[in-house]
């Protein structure tokens, strides 16, 4: 019996010694909780149920040049309804008033409300959805309502606000407004001016305290913001909304008619170099056309003959040629090596001037003119053109600017022919803009200026940036040269032999360069030869006040591919349209006449309008205008007979105006 309990008190002893150990462990790790890492997981249960969410500010606006909208952030609300802090009393006071003006507001039936509102109320919903995307007049509005007006605590109003970007545009200049976006990495997308300007339009963001509630949903917590978020600066473009307009449906026509494949224009201030319009438009799989890359920035590919200009600017600099210098152009095939240089013209030009070759283009002239002048010294030909700085990027805001080629003898690449390739166009590559900033210069009278797409960041009425003209180069070359080449791209539209004498118009004056590209020309396969067609200009030609260039790729050629056929009736349609806009006139000043009668008659007038009146007037001696403008000023309608001045008025002098509702006048 002894043993038995012993055994029994050794159990007892190991019993309780486990429990006191046990409950010393939970004494610790509740002590180790509480004072040690308390904070931690105090922390922790908070983020779990409460968490800081960032709030998007909105993001300045994009103007035009003439304040229109380009780009504009809107405000979305999202209304939700918390259905659980409404008390039972409050809920069943305003569920019909606030039902009743949810309908009025949203265009659904108040019952439909009262149903959602009900069903919430029984499930204990405490994020049910009334109403998606409303605008910040109808965010106010429903702010007002009844039940709701009570707030996020008594009324169970729970508002979500989001930006959305919109284009008042549409689809016109979509590609080259752009956009900004962050990828999943955290990694922003520039696009266009609003990728290009994005640190002055995107703003700061704010910060907003939200509760974890059912269902993994976050509500408000109160109706203030932890952080206000700071809207962005407002960007004044230089795009001019009219020439954009005109560009952008001239391109999407002669694209639409050579069912080519991609193409765009550039409309270009030649004293400033603001850009007023660039449009860009490729080809959808269904035929359809949209903006869909920046090809005027972002493409470079071989000019054509478009850098004839550029090759005779340098010749003539250098001084190897002048433009009576005479060239024979055979029977417009040159071998060089074992390659062929061509004219589109069988028979060739015969023996012509340089001022001929370029009106004509003559591939063989150019050819012949650059290859024997500088075969000795090709470097003094590039360097040349290197000084026009056709070898540099332009250095534009807007992202993804295409580098252009411009080879050196010595180079990968160069070759025994490089030098006439080059002379009219190939191996070379450039993008639109780059080609159009020196064609620019030469109707700026040799000055270069920088392309530019922002004139002001402005917040409010206050400017925070004006961007001014910036020059690249005060003279690419000679004034006698700038003379003679300018003479000459005129002489491209208004000679009979010139490549683009079908674009000439005896109503306003224009001057420019065609060319013609073959893209997939070392294919060999006549099938899959391509072209690219241009045309790159300025107008008016005597005094320029703007510079455009249109480049339309891939047309089908079934239908036409010369540059003149093709790029040209753009380049013209926007010469004229922009030229009927902005004529440009001589002022004659107006002699001013004095007229007793009319100045009296028109006093006589103003002393009568200036009344008030609850009778009819007597309007008889004045002119039919006045009395008409008089009488329907009062709400009446006036029928009129003749002309002339008032003989005689349907309703006397002194009715009251009340009961009358129609006056007829007698005019002689």
């Amino acid at each position: 019996m002894a043993v038995t309990d012993k055994k029994i008190l050794t159990r007892l002893y190991f019993t309780a010694a486990f429990l006191f150990l046990f409950a010393s462990t939970v004494l610790f790790k509740l002590v180790n909780i509480q004072v040690v890492d308390g904070d931690k997981y105090r922390a922790l249960a908070l983020k779990r149920t409460e968490k800081m969410f960032t709030i998007a500010p909105n993001r300045g606006d994009l103007y035009s040049d003439d304040g229109s909208l380009l780009a504009t952030s809107v405000s979305k609300y999202t209304i939700r309804f918390d259905a659980e802090t409404v008390n039972e009393k409050d809920f069943a006071e305003n569920v019909k008033p606030l039902s009743d003006a949810l309908a009025r507001l949203l265009g659904n039936t108040s019952s439909h409300y009262q149903q959602v509102l009900r069903k919430a109320k029984v499930n204990k919903n405490r994020f049910a959805l009334l109403a998606r995307n409303l605008d910040y007049s109808d965010y106010l509005a429903v702010k007002e309502f009844p039940l709701l007006k009570k707030g996020p605590y008594k009324g169970g109003l729970i508002v979500e606000q989001k930006t959305v970007r919109e284009h008042p545009l549409g689809k016109i200049a979509e590609r080259s407004v752009g956009y900004e976006r962050i990828d999943e990495e955290g990694h922003i997308t520039r696009v266009g001016l609003e990728g290009a300007f994005g640190d002055y339009l995107r703003g700061t963001e704010g910060k907003r305290l939200k509760q974890k509630i059912a269902m993994g949903q976050w509500k408000p917590i109160g109706l203030d913001n932890i952080v206000e978020p700071k809207d962005g600066y407002d960007v004044i473009s230089t795009i001019d909304i009219n020439i954009q307009d005109i560009a952008h449906h001239a391109l999407l026509g002669q694209l639409e008619k050579y069912k080519a494949d991609h193409g765009c224009v550039i409309v270009m201030e030649t004293e400033t170099g603001e850009i007023k319009a660039i449009s860009n438009l490729g080809m959808t799989s269904e035929g359809k056309y949209y903006e869909r890359l920046n090809y005027a920035i972002g493409e470079s590919h071989e000019p054509g003959s478009t850098f004839k200009l550029m090759s005779l600017v340098a010749a003539l600099e250098d001084k190897v040629i002048d433009t009576a210098t005479i060239i024979d152009t055979e029977n417009g095939r040159w071998k060089i090596y074992d390659r062929i240089v061509k004219d589109s013209k069988n028979g060739g030009y015969g023996k012509i001037s340089v001022a001929k070759a370029f009106e004509v283009s003559s591939n063989t002239a150019f050819a012949k003119m650059i290859y024997n002048n500088y075969k000795d010294h090709p470097e003094k030909y590039v360097d040349r053109l290197m000084s026009f700085g056709l070898n540099k990027e332009l250095g534009l805001p807007v992202k993804g600017e295409g580098t252009p080629v411009l080879r050196y003898p010595g180079d990968k690449g160069w070759s025994g022919i490089s030098l006439a390739w080059m002379s009219y166009g190939y191996e070379v590559s450039l993008t639109p803009l780059q080609t159009l900033t020196f064609y620019n210069a030469i109707a700026n009278d040799g000055e270069m200026v920088k392309p530019r797409l922002i004139k002001e960041v402005k917040e409010w009425n206050r400017s925070i940036q004006k961007f001014e003209k910036e020059v690249i180069n005060p003279s690419i070359c000679s004034k006698e040269t700038v003379v003679m080449v300018k003479q000459l791209l005129k002489n491209v539209i208004e000679s009979k032999y010139g490549t683009g004498h079908r674009l000439y118009s005896p109503n306003f004056s224009m001057a420019g360069k065609t060319g013609t590209t073959q893209k997939n020309y070392v294919a060999k396969d006549p099938d899959k030869l391509k072209y690219i067609s241009t045309f790159a200009g300025y107008f008016p030609a005597e005094h320029p006040k703007y510079s455009c260039i249109v480049v339309i790729h891939e047309p089908d050629r079934s239908v036409g591919y010369y540059g003149a056929d093709v790029s040209g009736p753009v380049f013209k349609s926007i010469a004229q349209k922009v030229y009927a806009n902005n004529p440009l006139i001589d002022e004659v000043e107006m002699q001013i006449v004095d007229a007793p009668e009319l100045e009296d008659s028109y006093q006589k007038y103003y002393a009568e309008a200036q009344k008030k009146y609850n009778k009819v007037p007597n309007v008889q001696g004045m002119s039919g205008m006045d009395a008409i403008s008089i009488l329907e000023n009062l709400g009446l309608e006036v029928e009129v007979k003749g002309n002339g001045r008032v003989k005689k008025q349907s309703v006397s002098q002194g009715t009251d105006l009340k009961k009358v509702d129609k006056i007829v006048l007698e005019l002689s």
